[in-house]
């Protein structure tokens, strides 16, 4: 009992906890957050050179958002397609999960910078960047809407589909626009 209380007390009293020292980096939290309006990603990156970490960061925070935008498409049209029953589902959401990956493979619709902080580690010659982009989801699901239209492979009957999805999607991130 009293090596228990007193391993407590020294761990209790040591600055850094049994996983090491708690690090605060740039660029988390809720504003750092995907929400309701916002698709947002960070990315860090690191290099003896400042610009390949600066790319690096860029990188990872583009991907960071791409993946947020596929899971979140993906999710809506697999319950979209669920709910309707539509016997032609799996081929909808295959064009669907197509458009998602095009936009991505392009420049991202709206992006904006929302912060990128450099620092020097002159001990180990070393640059570390932190870098945060964020994606308006109404805007972003309107390019999704555009790029489809331009998209030859998909008929009719899937653009009608893939119209009352991406609708729907931008009607929500209006709402939450005006909130």
């Amino acid at each position: 009992m009293k090596r228990l209380i007193l391993l407590s007390l020294v761990f209790a009293s040591c600055a850094s906890g049994p996983l090491g020292k708690k690090v605060n980096e740039p660029f988390t939290g809720n504003a750092y957050e995907s929400n309701n309006r916002f698709f947002r990603g960070t990315g860090k990156g690191e290099s003896s050179q400042d610009n390949i970490a600066r790319s690096k960061a860029d990188l990872d925070a583009k991907q960071q958002l791409a993946g947020q935008v596929e899971t979140n498409v993906k999710q809506v049209a697999d319950q979209y397609l669920g709910q309707t029953g539509n016997e032609r589902a799996a081929d909808v959401a295959d064009k669907f999960q197509t458009l998602v990956r095009g936009v991505m493979n392009t420049q991202l619709a709206d992006i904006r910078k929302i912060g990128e902080q450099k620092y020097f580690n002159e001990k180990e010659n070393k640059y570390t960047v932190f870098m945060a982009y964020e994606i308006k989801k109404n805007a972003m699901f309107r390019f999704m809407k555009k790029q489809a239209r331009t998209d030859k492979t998909i008929d009719e009957r899937q653009m009608a589909i893939i119209d009352e999805i991406l609708d729907e999607q931008i009607k929500k991130a209006d709402e939450a626009d005006v909130d």
